[in-house]
């Protein structure tokens, strides 16, 4: 049978994404583009958005300048902001996902629990309660961020107050002369104290440790300047790319430029913050990078206000009515709000997946989770990660990295079709070198410089960052290399099936 007869021949792949935020919306969009329509996005929700549906705390918003932190093939001339809402990036992804037709491939309100793969039928077998669901390719789009994490402090349970996840966040809670509660103060933290501060009685923050804070030099965009990106939507990519390369210019500066980071963190803190002690408590003890490096205007006025403490004093445990510290004080609180973050190294949550023989993905990462550019697992065929292990990013948008992942993955699906293959199955010797090289750059970055952060496991390894420059990474994930997938081919030298013995023909009109 020939090339072209055997490509006449092949079915189109089914294909499932899981998750309908940034990743699972770009993978849909990508597959559409390259002709496939066979593909179902499994959203545990009843709407979309991902990370940007679930948080809705006060001043949720993305840190990135809007111009790269948006689709490079469905950019929009009418943002208001530079560094735009929550509800500003759901409303956009809404409109995308019209654009492009991906409303009847969404299957909203269903979350799946678990994911097998048949090796004898090639199928992925997937399940949401008691329904289920095939695919050739399962694409797993839940990213990174979207498990909320509370800390191991004893009590938790005792507080009689009110208390939630600034990911869960309590809208119908009035803050108003109430003394609130904060533990953690990262990238959310620093979004919603200031919100925060200026309704509550108080704002007592619990401080494990510091946060390298620089300006967010927000503005308005001009009539005028909207009115150019509509009729000259180049200028909107010539904008792209100048802000894509300064974020370039930023990991440069992790490596070789620490210190003026830290002068212009200080500087902007001792703008505002005039308190020696409170000025204390807030300069970090770490490499800037080394924890996640955040960008807010508002964060230092918030810290210069009289109704905001900061309690570097260790937590012992979380009473009835507040928290006691390791010093026997205890400070009662009326709400507390927990900023703490993501579980973040347990990739897929709670979902189990099994590959080839059996094989467990949990027990594959015993040790950390790894993947082939972040994408694919060695014992897992045709399973793919969009944001996976080692691909978050520091200095730079994560979409473009969701859209290079992208790219590779609907490139791996046609190769599916085109040779008309059962599956491809990174080799486990291709993986080991890819991350092997990964880890030593890691090693060699801010990000392993010696403080606790959420790139990390117990262990120490790094599993969430890519440790270099973006456009290595879009350079080398252009062009899937095929010599390091193994394949199954669907039908033998003779034109028979595989798994049937029938020939093609036979197989096909059936």
């Amino acid at each position: 049978m020939s090339v072209a007869e055997k490509i006449e021949a092949a079915p189109a792949p089914r294909i499932a994404i899981l998750g309908a935020g940034v990743a699972g919306i770009c993978m849909g969009i990508k597959l559409k583009q390259a002709g496939f329509n066979d593909f179902t996005i499994y959203e545990k929700a009843g709407e979309i958005g991902g990370t940007w549906r679930e948080n809705t705390y006060p001043g949720c918003s993305c840190d990135v300048p809007l111009h790269m932190y948006q689709f490079s093939f469905a950019m929009e001339p009418d943002w208001e902001k530079k560094y735009v809402r929550s509800t500003d990036l759901k409303t956009y992804l809404e409109r995308v996902v019209d654009e492009f037709g991906l409303r009847p491939h969404l299957s909203l309100n269903t979350e799946i629990d678990e994911a097998r793969f048949d090796e004898r039928a090639g199928l992925w077998r997937l399940k949401s309660g008691d329904r289920e669901f095939e695919a050739n390719v399962f694409v797993a789009g839940s990213g990174q961020l979207h498990h909320p994490l509370y800390p191991n402090i004893p009590g938790r349970e005792d507080f009689k107050g009110e208390s939630w996840h600034s990911a869960k966040w309590n809208h119908d809670y009035d803050l108003a002369g109430k003394h609130i509660g904060v533990i953690g103060t990262g990238a959310s933290a620093i979004q919603f104290v200031p919100e925060i501060a200026r309704t509550a009685g108080k704002v007592s923050m619990f401080q494990r440790s510091a946060a390298w804070v620089l300006p967010r030099p927000q503005r308005e965009f001009a009539g005028w300047e909207k009115a150019l990106y509509r009729v000259m939507p180049p200028l909107m990519k010539l904008q792209r790319w100048k802000v894509y390369w300064q974020g370039e210019l930023l990991w440069l500066t992790f490596h070789k430029g620490a210190e003026k980071i830290k002068e212009a963190a200080i500087e902007a803190m001792k703008e505002h913050v005039t308190d020696p002690e409170k000025q204390a408590k807030l300069t970090p003890d770490y490499e800037p990078g080394c924890k996640r490096v955040l960008f807010s205007d508002e964060w230092w006025p918030a810290m210069a206000r009289d109704n905001v403490d900061v309690i570097t004093e260790p937590v012992e445990r979380i009473t009835e009515n507040g928290i006691r510290l390791k010093d026997g004080s205890e400070i009662t609180l009326d709400a507390i709000v927990y900023g703490t973050g993501f579980d973040t190294t347990h990739f897929l949550g709670p979902m189990k997946v099994t590959g080839l023989g059996g094989r467990d993905l949990k027990e594959a990462w015993h040790d950390g989770a790894q993947a082939h550019y972040g994408m694919g697992v060695s014992g897992f065929p045709n399973f793919y990660m969009l944001y996976g292990p080692n691909t978050n990013l520091g200095h730079n948008s994560i979409i473009f990295m969701i859209e290079c992942q992208a790219n590779y993955i609907t490139r791996l699906v046609e190769k599916l079709q085109e040779d008309d293959l059962v599956y491809l199955d990174v080799k486990a010797e291709a993986q080991k070198r890819y991350n092997d090289r990964v880890q030593a750059d890691n090693e060699n970055s801010v990000f392993a410089s010696g403080c606790t952060s959420w790139y990390k496991t117990e262990s120490g390894r790094v599993t969430n960052n890519w440790a270099n420059y973006t456009f290595r990474y879009w350079w080398e994930t252009r062009h899937p290399d095929f010599a390091e997938y193994n394949s199954r081919a669907r039908l033998d030298a003779g034109g028979r099936n595989v798994e049937t013995g029938k020939p093609a023909s036979i197989a096909a009109a059936e």
